[in-house]
């Protein structure tokens, strides 16, 4: 009997604890999924290398068009990796400033210049945060100049002759009176109604003005234009041309705006390229590849995940998306919901995607249980105090590689898993790395260029879509 006892007892005992050990592990959270995160410094300053032979390549096929990328980086290879890199954070502030003006204003509430009109977008390039530029031709013959691509626009402009004030760019500034191609658009054209509020000059000639919220316009002929990429023409391109620039610009000839708008080149130019375009913007401190552009059908790509492009009835030209929730170690952030990034019927909040913004801003609430979730997943990883806008960084000096957790952002339809490059990154050359997302106030949340970097973003206008292909800058 005593032995029977003892058996028993021991059988309690072992219930008990097994009890213990499954009520202790499912207050805990299943296994965090990370990977590994190769260290690496801050990019040199990229040198700027446009060989001719680019102008001179064959043209693409008559439905497709394929562009080299390059980072405005190129244009101050003076400076050091740090200071490079605190501009570009300074061009961010002002570059998501903008934007959020812009949207809190909408576009039906544009505030109407001195002049009596004006076009109410915001130009990367005016707040000098026009992130990458590629080289286009324009005019008959083709002048070859630098122009800033931007998704967070739509009129495509660029500073002409004569210049009653013009800002000082890389290239010679276009003079219209030597290009055999060049028209004024008539006050009374559609193209000119297209224009939010247009002028009209004294030879009828409709004017255009885009005005910024630092105080940058350009002013000037609204037109037609001849543009050559590569060897490939686009004829009747409708373009600002800016005899009065003032402001914040860096040396880019201009701007090639890639918004939803009805001005933007993707649109103008729907019948030719279906109104698709995509983009993938390399990692320039661990690739020597050059981000690309594609229009055209071959733009999107068979591996893309899509999701849905939502309308916002007071403002057409960003690109508006779903976001549902947002991933960490493999776990839905608690308190993270999609009412948090809703777009609402006024046209306030959602989420943008741009290709001007470096680091992705959320709403603040969402920002901080994103960021407190990370905190908990890197609890590994020795804490370095703040930088500029990052509020959680690390320090990893003599370290050639960690393992951080996964970051994976759940739009409609598509699941994104951001690879560690795109949201731990350096911020000096001493082994610190930083959070690469942010908070802002605002309602609206903008997911920036880091987070897009590898994937190609295919942008299918005609589909109302946007898509995510990783790997997707081969």
């Amino acid at each position: 009997m005593e032995g029977k006892k003892k058996t028993t007892n021991g059988l309690l005992f072992l219930s008990l604890a097994l009890a213990l050990s499954l009520s202790a592990a499912a207050t805990l959270p299943f296994q965090l999924q990370t990977q590994t995160l190769t260290l690496h410094s801050l990019p040199n300053p990229p040198t700027l290398s446009w060989p001719e032979a680019e102008a001179l390549a064959e043209p693409d096929p008559e439905d497709a068009l394929s562009l080299n990328l390059h980072h405005i980086d190129a244009l101050s290879s003076d400076k050091t990796p740090e200071q490079l890199f605190h501009l570009r954070l300074k061009r961010d502030a002002k570059r998501v400033e903008s934007l959020l003006t812009l949207a809190a204003l909408n576009s039906s509430h544009a505030r109407r210049s001195g002049s009596g009109f004006s076009s109410s977008i915001i130009s990367g390039l005016a707040q000098g945060s026009g992130e990458y530029f590629t080289r286009i031709g324009v005019g008959t013959p083709a002048r070859y100049v630098y122009m800033v691509l931007d998704t967070g626009s739509d009129v495509v402009w660029l500073q002409c002759a004569p210049c009653r004030k013009c800002y000082s760019q890389t290239d010679p500034v276009f003079d219209p009176r030597k290009s055999r191609t060049y028209a004024g658009i008539p006050c009374g054209a559609p193209l000119c109604r297209r224009l939010d509020s247009p002028g009209c000059n004294k030879n009828k000639v409709c004017q255009y003005q885009v005005s910024y919220g630092d105080g940058s316009f350009t002013f000037g002929d609204f037109s037609t234009e001849t543009l050559t990429f590569r060897k490939t023409r686009v004829t009747r391109v409708a373009l600002g041309c800016g005899h009065d620039n003032e402001g914040l610009f860096i040396g880019a000839a201009g701007l090639l705006g890639l918004g939803r708008g009805r001005l933007s080149f993707p649109v103008q130019t729907g019948r030719r390229f279906n109104q698709k375009f995509s983009y993938c913007l390399v990692d320039r401190s661990a690739s020597a590849k050059p981000s690309s552009v594609v229009f055209g059908n071959s733009a999107v790509s068979r591996t893309a995940r899509f999701t849905p492009l939502l309308k916002n009835p007071k403002l057409d030209t960003f690109y508006y998306v779903e976001l549902l929730g947002i991933s960490v170690g493999g776990t839905p952030v608690r308190g993270l919901s999609a009412s948090l990034f809703r777009l609402d019927s006024a046209g306030n909040g959602g989420v943008i995607i741009d290709s001007g913004t470096s680091v992705t801003r959320l709403t603040r609430p969402a920002y901080i249980a994103l960021r407190d979730a990370f905190r908990v997943g890197a609890s590994r990883l020795k804490r370095a105090p703040e930088f500029s806008l990052f509020d959680t960084c690390f320090d990893l000096s003599g370290l050639t590689e960690v393992k951080v957790p996964t970051v994976v952002l759940h739009f409609r339809g598509a699941d994104v898993s951001l690879p560690a490059t795109n949201y731990l990154i350096p911020v000096d050359n001493s082994g610190s790395f930083c959070f690469a997302f942010a908070g802002t106030m605002s309602g609206l949340s903008i997911i920036g260029n880091i987070q897009q970097q590898g994937f190609r973003v295919s942008y299918d206008l005609a589909g109302s879509r946007v898509g995510f292909a990783p790997r997707g800058c081969v």
